[in-house]
Parts: C-alpha cells; sequence; structure tokens
C-alpha cells in the first residue's frame, strides 16, 4: 500500500498527533508542551549570553584601549614610575607603522606624576599629555561636563581634563582655578666634578583650569588620571619639542592585535619597547576570557536540555501512539514512513520552541540594549547597566547549532519503533 510512504502521508498524520495532543486530556499535552517551552528557554538563554558576554568583551575592550591605546611605544628601559624617559622616534619609522594595514592612527603623549592641590585638600595624579592631533573622538561619550581639550601647536594650553571621581573627592568644578606640584628632574653641571652632569630634582608648580570632567567607570584609571597640554609635561621635564614619553597605537580590528604586535615590533626594533593593551591590563582581559568560558558551560548545557526535553516529549509520543504505530505496519506502512511521521512531529515542535525562543531572547536583548532594565555596580563591573551585542550571527549560530544538535540527537528515540511489531501493538489494544 504505497500511499502511506508518501510524504504527504506522513506529514498529515504527524499534524494529527500534534492537535490531538492539545487536548487537555491528551496524556502527551503537558509533554508537548513541556518540549516547546524547554526549547524556547535554552534557545533564548543562549541568545541572551552570547549578547552579554560579547557585550561585555566589547565594551570594556573599547573602554581600556580608549584610555590604554592597543598598542603602546616606550623607551625600552623605561622605569616602572610612569615617567619614561623620553624618546624621538624618527618619521621614516612612523610612517612604517601607519603603513601596517591594520594600524588606525597613532599618536605622541607623554606621563608624569604630579599633586593636585585645592584649599581642603590634595591628592596625588598622573597627568598625561596629548598634543593637537589626539583623536577624542572614542572618550567623548564619556564626558559628563564641559568638553575636552582645545590644544594648539603654537601655544600652551593650561586647560585640564579631570575624572568625576577626582571632582568628586576634591570638589572641584567646572571652570575652577588648580594648582598642581612635581618634582623635575634636570641635568646640572657641577664643576667640583670635573664637569661632569648629575641629575638634580626641583620642586616645581603650575596653575590649571578644568575644561572638562569625565567618567569610564574604572575606579584604576579615574582615581588619579587627568589630561593636559603635551607641552606643559615637555616644559616640566625640560625636553624638546621632538621628545615624548611614547605613542600610543590604535587598531582598525582588535582580533588582529597580536599579529599588530608583531609587525610594530619588526619595525621599530630593539631600541624601543612595544607593549599591547594585553599586557598593560592583564588582569581585566584574564577576567574576560574567564567569561568566555563560563558562556561556553552555560551554552552546553542549554542545548542538552533543549535536546533532552525534545527527546522525551518523542518517546512519550511514541509510547502513548504504540497501537497506531502497530496498525500503520499492519496495513503495510514501512518503517521508513512511521519513522518520517515522528521525524515530522520533532521538526514542528521544534520550530514552534525556536521562534518563541528567538522572540524572548531577541526582545529582551532589544529591551536591555535600549532601556537598561538591570544595571550594575560600575566599581565591580565597569559598567553601569548590562552591555549588549546582539548580532546576527550569533543568532544564526544559535538556532542551527540547536536544530543540528537535536536532530542528531532525535535519532535515537526513533530507534524503538523497529521494535514495535503489528502483532503485539494490536493484541495490547
Amino acid at each position: 500500500m504505497q500511499i502511506y510512504d508518501n510524504l504527504n502521508f506522513s506529514n498529515y498524520i504527524a499534524k494529527r498527533i500534534l492537535s490531538s495532543g492539545k487536548e487537555n486530556s491528551n496524556m502527551s499535552s503537558p509533554i508537548i508542551k513541556i518540549g516547546i517551552i524547554g526549547i524556547a528557554l535554552g534557545v533564548a538563554v543562549m541568545i541572551i549570553t552570547l549578547a552579554v558576554v560579547t557585550g561585555f568583551q566589547q565594551q570594556i575592550t573599547n573602554k581600556i584601549t580608549t584610555f590604554t591605546s592597543h598598542l603602546q611605544i616606550n623607551d625600552y628601559d623605561q622605569n616602572q614610575s610612569l615617567e619614561p624617559n623620553p624618546i624621538m622616534v624618527n618619521d621614516s619609522i612612523l610612517k612604517a607603522i601607519g603603513s601596517i594595514p591594520n594600524v588606525k592612527l597613532y599618536q605622541s603623549f607623554a606621563t608624569k606624576n604630579g599633586i593636585l592641590k585645592t584649599k581642603t585638600d590634595n591628592e596625588g595624579i598622573v597627568l598625561k599629555g596629548v598634543d593637537e592631533t589626539y583623536d577624542w573622538t572614542n572618550l567623548k561619550p564619556y564626558i559628563k561636563q564641559g568638553t575636552v581639550l582645545s590644544l594648539n601647536k603654537d601655544t600652551v594650553s593650561k586647560q585640564i581634563f579631570i575624572s568625576q571621581t577626582l571632582a568628586n573627592k576634591l570638589n572641584i568644578k567646572l571652570n575652577q582655578k588648580m594648582l598642581v606640584y612635581f618634582m623635575s628632574k634636570k641635568k646640572m653641571n657641577d664643576t667640583t666634578l670635573s664637569g661632569s652632569n648629575y641629575i638634580d630634582y626641583e620642586p616645581r608648580v603650575k596653575d590649571f583650569y578644568v575644561k572638562g570632567i569625565f567618567n569610564t567607570g574604572f575606579s584604576d584609571i579615574d582615581k588619579n588620571l587627568v589630561f593636559v597640554d603635551l607641552k606643559q609635561i615637555q616644559k616640566l621635564n625640560y625636553w624638546e619639542s621632538n621628545e615624548v614619553a611614547g605613542y600610543e597605537v590604535f587598531l582598525k580590528d582588535f582580533n588582529l592585535l597580536e599579529q599588530s604586535l608583531e609587525d610594530v615590533n619588526d619595525i621599530v626594533g630593539y631600541k624601543y619597547t612595544v607593549s599591547s593593551a594585553k599586557q598593560l591590563q592583564n588582569s581585566i582581559f584574564s577576567w574576560l576570557e574567564m567569561i568566555d568560558v563560563n558562556a561556553v558551560v552555560i551554552i552546553t548545557l542549554m542545548v542538552l536540555v533543549a535536546a533532552i526535553n525534545m527527546i522525551s516529549a518523542l518517546l512519550i509520543l511514541i509510547l502513548e501512539r504504540t497501537n497506531m504505530i502497530g496498525l500503520l505496519k499492519a496495513f503495510g506502512s514501512s518503517k521508513q514512513s512511521v519513522r518520517k511521521i515522528f521525524f515530522y512531529v520533532s521538526i514542528q515542535l521544534l520550530f514552534k520552541g525556536l521562534l518563541i525562543g528567538n522572540f524572548i531572547g531577541i526582545g529582551f536583548c532589544l529591551i536591555q540594549n535600549y532601556f537598561h532594565i538591570i544595571p550594575l555596580n560600575p566599581t565591580t563591573y565597569y559598567l553601569d547597566s548590562v552591555p549588549i551585542n546582539l548580532s546576527i550571527l550569533h543568532v544564526l549560530f544559535v538556532n542551527v547549532g540547536t536544530i543540528v544538535i537535536c536532530m542528531l540527537m532525535l535519532f535515537l528515540p526513533t530507534l524503538i519503533l523497529n521494535k514495535i511489531t503489528p502483532i503485539k501493538a494490536i493484541q495490547f489494544s
């Protein structure tokens, strides 16, 4: 009876099984619902997990590299006091670095320790000097008051750009004047030592005006970092106009960080040292890698839960319809045709679960992305709300992966169909 072996017949019987499963009196009804809910929750959790994990990595990486850059070029023998020896990188080396395909831009900088003093309090700070070519684009989202520094190559600016943490701690307001104290190294000529030079330290003080206030959420950055004109640090250190502490290199693709590090190292040679953001902020990037491991564990568990729910639902349906299977075989339906019936049942359950799961997962991600309904403690997580990076590729990965794994695992319960014979099935009907 070949009529039982065509696709339309198997699909028709599958739809009848599912429609009868909607009856509350049917034993398989709650099993079918549980199976769909299990798949839906698993898919939703996987989509949310990938969005949150990649969101954390993306936002924290962007925030770190905004203030420390992807790569830093410094003097090879720099000390540990945040006041490295000056370097003079020639134009040919800089031009070669700029020609690397993954290099977006490079810019000079210098750092110097100081003490910020007000009428009532004082605080140790690290001044980061930048010039008029500095790219403020990525830093502007963190501005809370005022604006970034307005620098000119022909004049020395007295503007300072400080963090909200420092402003709150020292009760500093926008446009307020403040004094910063320094200890500067200066080479002195000692005639008693046959004209040899030696290093002497002298106290110096500079006045600045608060141009803007920023907040990154990184306590290590906010507690002491301020921005000033690079020429101020050059004057304080008695450097020449072409001497800087180093160069920050920003990349187009962070995933090519290691390769770009090697490329820059090959260009600068042994005279300078090149450090990556991962080396400069090793503890934070180690933490981000641990989040990756957690995501893999969660996704693996959710896939298993979804597959087990599908297997359980299919087994219940097969056992409940043992008599029907026996009758179909008695009327001449082949094993393949019977297996197709339950394959179609599984497909429909799976796609219902995927549809609901995608709606829940994507819906939650969109709501969190636009309304930030789940806050975070910036002191602990460096962000003020749960970040979301909703990617179409991630959604496709979750859906395709769930379908493939569930289909492979659903082959196991269909093996029980081979053991159902028409005589035994009809005998106990």
